[in-house]
């Protein structure tokens, strides 16, 4: 595999499994830690909130010393460090401890994206496609939490579900350095970064425009990561609920199939509830692909506007429904959930001056992913006292917050004005 080809296919196994490490223990609470632990799932959700905030708050400082450092250095540091955080979860005896874990897991895993999204945006042409591609890996991450997960519950048990891909991730993270080594140690290519010519004066009008497309980029960044938590995060438990029809049904018949019965071994609900997650989030992924060609071609406004209309309309219908519906119904607005994704990041890919890329990234995430921690109380909040129904209300509201707002958007940008809005 050449170099180029060998080095994008591993920052896509980074966003695979940057995802992947997030969500394990949703699917972990929602099965095995209720009844092995006898906490509710409100409560322990409460343990996985530190985590998701050093996923946020650590973005900015990675980003940081990527730029002054290595970023090539930095992802070898993501692969083995959130591997090893991971691993250590998986030997968590009390929520105490598995909290703690998945803290240090997070502070790692905050690395990836401003520092991956900085590589792809710096090193290679249409953003947009690359963007996307990277996006669809990540989200495969989100699809194979829940059936990895589930199916070694059923197998292996919980603690293999964080022990088993941390060791894969410092694998990838020694192969990641093997391959780089040379990016890592030298300092070249940071002195690239940083001789870009210095931004002209603009005019106040073209300011005004570049001002109003940051704003939007960061409201709708926050408004997002509460859609994108909600889902990915509470999935697991909203068909654990919602299709047992479905899951028993399933695993009445791979167990009667006995070629199914050997390849997968047992198929008990938490198999059968990780499969539906999984065809869920591959299928919607593949949205992804579209958007970024989409993205390239027409620019931003047109597909924001579809994709947050899609969410209106797919959370307004979701309440109430059981099995079959639910599944296609979950399976729309995470096409639109999904979907989203690359668009923020393409416009900041157009707009940010190369030099502090990964740092503009990493205050991106720092907004997506301290949402993302704190929408988890939410979830429980709402879960406890009203239910899952009224959640679906609560992210159609905020899918109408995001659809008004990338209708303010500019028709299209174009490349001339990118280096302009962040630095």
């Amino acid at each position: 595999m050449r170099g180029d080809r060998l080095h994008f296919f591993l920052i896509n196994i980074g966003h695979f499994l940057d995802h992947l490490f997030t969500l394990i223990f949703a699917t972990v609470a929602a099965i095995a830690l209720s009844h092995d632990w006898k906490l509710g799932y409100a409560e322990l959700l409460n343990y996985a909130t530190p985590g998701f905030f050093a996923f946020g708050l650590f973005a900015l400082p990675a980003g940081w010393l990527a730029d002054k450092w290595s970023r090539d250095g930095m992802m070898t540091v993501f692969f083995i460090g959130a591997g090893l955080g991971s691993i250590a979860t998986g030997f968590a005896e009390t929520p105490l401890q598995i909290g703690i874990g998945l803290f240090v897991t997070g502070v790692f895993a905050a690395i990836y994206h401003p520092v991956g999204l900085a590589i792809l945006t710096q090193k290679w042409r249409n953003t947009g496609m690359r963007i996307a591609m990277n996006g669809v890996w990540g989200n495969l991450g989100v699809a194979s939490a829940a059936l990895l997960t589930g199916w070694l519950i059923d197998n292996v048990g919980w603690r293999a579900a964080f022990i088993a891909p941390g060791v894969v991730s410092i694998g990838f993270g020694i192969l990641y350095l093997g391959a780089r080594w040379p990016e890592v140690i030298t300092v070249e290519h940071r002195a690239r970064l940083t001789t870009e010519p210095a931004n002209g004066a603009l005019a106040p009008d073209h300011k005004a425009m570049l001002m109003r497309v940051s704003a939007i980029v960061f409201l709708t960044t926050a408004v997002s990561s509460i859609i994108f938590q909600s889902t990915t995060f509470a999935l697991p438990k909203i068909f654990a609920e919602r299709l047992q029809h479905l899951a028993a049904s399933f695993s009445d018949l791979t167990g009667s199939v006995p070629l199914l019965s050997a390849l997968i071994g047992r198929t008990e609900i938490a198999t059968a509830i990780g499969v539906f997650a999984f065809l869920v989030f591959a299928i919607a992924s593949l949205a992804q692909l579209v958007v970024g060609a989409s993205l390239d071609r027409f620019g931003p406004r047109p597909v924001f506007l579809t994709l947050a209309a899609m969410q209106v309309f797919f959370f307004s219908v979701m309440p109430r429904l059981t099995d079959a519906a639910a599944l296609a119904v979950a399976l729309g607005f995470m096409l639109g959930a999904f979907g989203q994704i690359p668009i923020n990041d393409y416009m900041i890919g157009k707009m940010a001056r190369g030099d502090l890329r990964a740092r503009i990234y990493g205050t991106r995430f720092v907004v997506s992913f301290t949402v993302l921690a704190s929408t988890l109380p939410l979830v429980g909040f709402v879960y406890n006292n009203w239910g899952f129904d009224t959640l679906f209300r609560v992210l159609a509201a905020a899918a109408l917050v995001i659809l008004a707002a990338a209708a303010c958007l500019p028709g299209r940008l174009t490349a001339s004005e990118p280096a302009q809005a962040f630095g």
